[in-house]
This record gives structure tokens, C-alpha cells and sequence, in this order.
């Protein structure tokens, strides 16, 4: 491998579930990077702390400032039984932005942020020139044309089983030689009910995944579909091609991870058993492999894979991402935003899960919503995604009531 100690690697959301598996992944492959810096929320003091004591990064950037002194005083107390100096502690949005442009040209930067706050570090990441590990998809969503104009070649790696696997496929493919892509999808706990079966579920039957460990906020996307509509999204800025040569078929054994159909006919798949660690040790490592990495598939037992297309009538999540990515003008940091309101909503018991989609749509289809184009700059979308939580805030509000049920 060429890669070595002499790489440094910031991490952000590292108490996350990929923030966690990239901390496993370099303690199996010591020598992949050095942990210079991580991020957290600040809700997990104390297991900031023993990632502090564990991996030793110089500094630590904490996104909530009122958790800042807790965590603060959890890794003080952490290293001083541990006989190793504490990190240099710094707080808020602007701390965990300086920290993912602090890098440079050979490092990397693993975004394991969730949500729109991770486009801002992003943006950050790119401009240092370090490679981007890129985990947070909202970032894609929501400032598309922004992020892939600011980055170089080669400098955004997907850490997701998707988008690596359909980055795997294309490798020596030329851009003409690509017919379509086609991503797979679980189906999600809710694969092969209807709609009228979906009325009465709750926040626990949502977060049941039945293959991946996630948190909730993906979790419950993954229940509505809406993960799966973020990522067409996602591949078409990725990859550069328009949405309808972005297919999605439900596979629920989750081997194949997503396939590249090209122009001659044949399609090329990435199967894995699921392991979200095969996904970070690609991006870091590209275009060296880890040795053991994860688990091979046995074909010397019997299996069966299966695939059926995704029923757009119960989960129309998918079809609205598609028509908000043919309309522009910021239609995608809208359906972001106001998604993330829906899904607080429906965790907190406000808001029925068919809600979710019902916000949604209600806020992009309002007249007043105003129109952005990427040349007016990320405050402008920022100032977008704003006026959409607003939306959806309100809507939520003249809808549920504090049960959560329709009057």
C-alpha cells in the first residue's frame, strides 16, 4: 500500500454509526492514516472521550456549544487517567468547518455528518484540497452543482454501499460507455405492504431495519424510501448523468450493492456481503485494496438473489426526488429540508409516518417557494433551506396534533 502514517485524517460525526466504523477500520489498518481531528455533536461525551484516550487526535471540534463544556470536562478527566495530554477543544458550526478545511493536499476528510449542516464542511474540505471520504449525501442533495464544481477530479469518494460500489463498477469505464446505473434498494421494513397498511406506523416498526445499523434519521429515510430518493440524487451529480438514467430496484438480500449497465449491453455489479466498513476502506485507501477488509462472499453454498421493482404508489419518495432534480432551482435543498422536519416530526410522535412524504410534497409544491440557482452562492441556499424548514414547520404544526394524529 502507499498509503502511511504520514496521511492525516479528520473525522467528522465520529460518535455516528459511520464515524464509528471509521474508528474501527484504522484500528484494523493502523497504518492507513493518522487521526489528526475529530467532530461530534456533542450528545456522546463520553464516548468523544474514549476516542480521545483510544485514537489520540490532536484536536476535537464539538458542532453544539452549550454540550462543548461537558465534553470538554469528559476528556480532561479521560486523559488525565489515561497520563496523555487532551486535545485542543473548539465549538460550534464555524469550529467544525475550520477543522474539515485544517488539512491539506495527501490528507483526507471523512464526512460522516448527518443532515444539511454537513454542506458547509464539505464545501470547506474541497477547498483544502484533501480528499473527501464523502458519507454525508445531503451535501450532494442540497448544494450539488456547487460541490462538484469546487472539487477536483478524483477528489470525492463515496463512503456509501451505493455510490462506492457503483464507482467500483465504472472503473476503467469511459463516461460515453455508460447506458444507466442502477442502485438497489432493501425495500426497507416496510417492503410489500401498501399504503393503507403503512397508516398506523409507528416510530419503533420504522427504525426496525431489517439489514442495516443506521441511525434514525437514515433509519426512518430507509423506511419512507426517501434515503434511496437522495441517493438518485446523489449518483446524478456523482456520476453526471440525469435522473432517468438513474434506475432503483428493490433487492432485498442487500448482496449487490448497485450495477453500471453499459452501451453493449452488459451490466457490471459489486456484490458484498452488507459491511458499511468495505465502503470507508475504499475511499480511504483508493486504489489500494485492504487486505480482509471484509468478509467474502461463500459461493459454495447455496443462494439465492432477488429483484422487483420499487412500488412508487406506496413509497413515492423516489418519483418526487426526480422531479425536483429536473426542476433546479433549489428544489433538492427544499425536499432536504423539509424531510428533515417531517422525520423530527414523526420521531417526536407529531407527525404520522405517511406524513413524512405528505410535508414533503406540500412545501415544494407551495407557489411562494422561492427559486435559487447555484451561481447565487451556498448562502442563498442555506437561506432556502431556512424558509423550507419554516414551511414545513408550519404545516406540521396546522396538521398533527401533539399526539401526532390527524384532526
Amino acid at each position: 500500500m502507499t498509503v502511511g502514517l504520514d496521511r492525516r485524517l479528520v473525522l467528522l460525526g465520529s460518535t455516528g454509526s459511520i464515524g464509528t466504523q471509521t474508528l474501527s477500520v484504522l484500528e484494523r489498518f493502523p497504518n492507513l492514516a493518522r487521526l489528526h481531528g475529530l467532530a461530534a455533536g456533542g450528545s456522546r461525551p463520553q464516548i468523544v472521550a474514549e476516542q480521545v484516550v483510544h485514537h489520540r487526535p490532536e484536536r476535537v471540534a464539538i458542532f453544539n456549544e452549550q454540550a462543548a463544556d461537558t465534553v470538554d470536562q469528559a476528556i480532561t478527566q479521560a486523559c488525565r487517567a489515561a497520563g496523555i495530554p487532551a486535545p485542543q477543544l473548539s465549538a460550534g458550526g464555524d469550529a467544525v468547518v475550520e477543522l474539515a478545511g485544517s488539512l491539506g493536499p495527501g490528507d483526507a476528510v471523512l464526512n460522516g455528518i448527518t443532515g444539511s449542516v454537513g454542506l458547509l464542511p464539505t464545501l470547506a474540505a474541497l477547498a483544502s484540497g484533501a480528499r473527501l471520504a464523502l458519507a454525508n449525501k445531503e451535501s450532494l442533495v442540497v448544494g450539488g452543482q456547487l460541490v462538484t464544481d469546487a472539487a477536483h477530479d478524483g477528489q470525492i469518494l463515496p463512503v456509501d454501499s451505493e455510490h462506492t460500489a457503483i464507482a467500483q463498477a465504472l472503473a476503467g469505464v469511459r463516461h460515453d460507455q455508460i447506458d444507466h446505473l442502477v442502485i438497489t434498494a432493501s425495500g426497507g421494513p416496510f417492503r410489500g405492504r401498501s399504503r393503507a397498511e403503512l397508516a398506523e406506523v409507528d416510530p419503533q416498526q420504522a427504525l426496525a431495519h431489517p439489514t442495516w445499523a443506521m441511525g434514525p434519521v437514515i433509519t426512518t429515510n430507509s423506511a419512507t424510501l426517501v434515503n434511496k430518493a437522495l441517493e438518485v440524487i446523489e449518483a446524478c451529480f456523482l456520476f453526471d448523468l440525469p435522473e432517468d438514467r438513474v434506475q432503483v430496484v428493490v433487492h432485498p438480500q442487500s448482496i449487490v450493492h448497485s450495477m453500471a449497465t453499459l452501451v453493449d449491453g452488459s451490466t457490471i455489479a459489486q456484490a458484498s456481503p452488507p459491511d458499511m466498513g468495505h465502503a470507508i476502506g475504499w475511499a480511504l485507501a483508493h486504489p489500494e485494496k485492504l487486505p480482509g477488509l471484509a468478509r467474502a462472499l461463500d459461493f459454495t453454498t447455496a443462494q439465492s438473489w432477488t429483484f422487483e421493482p420499487v412500488d412508487e404508489d406506496t413509497f413515492p419518495a423516489i418519483r418526487t426526488a426526480r422531479a425536483a432534480h429536473r426542476e433546479g432551482g433549489g428544489a433538492m435543498a427544499v425536499l432536504n429540508a423539509a424531510n428533515e422536519e417531517a422525520v423530527t416530526a414523526f420521531l417526536g410522535d407529531r407527525l404520522p409516518f405517511l406524513g413524512i412524504h405528505d410535508v414533503i410534497a406540500s412545501v415544494l409544491g407551495r407557489p411562494d417557494r422561492p427559486r435559487v440557482h447555484s451561481t447565487q452562492g451556498v448562502q442563498a441556499l442555506l437561506d432556502l433551506e431556512t424558509w423550507a424548514r419554516r414551511a414545513a414547520a408550519e404545516l406540521i404544526d396546522a396538521t398533527a396534533d401533539p399526539k401526532g394524529e390527524q384532526p
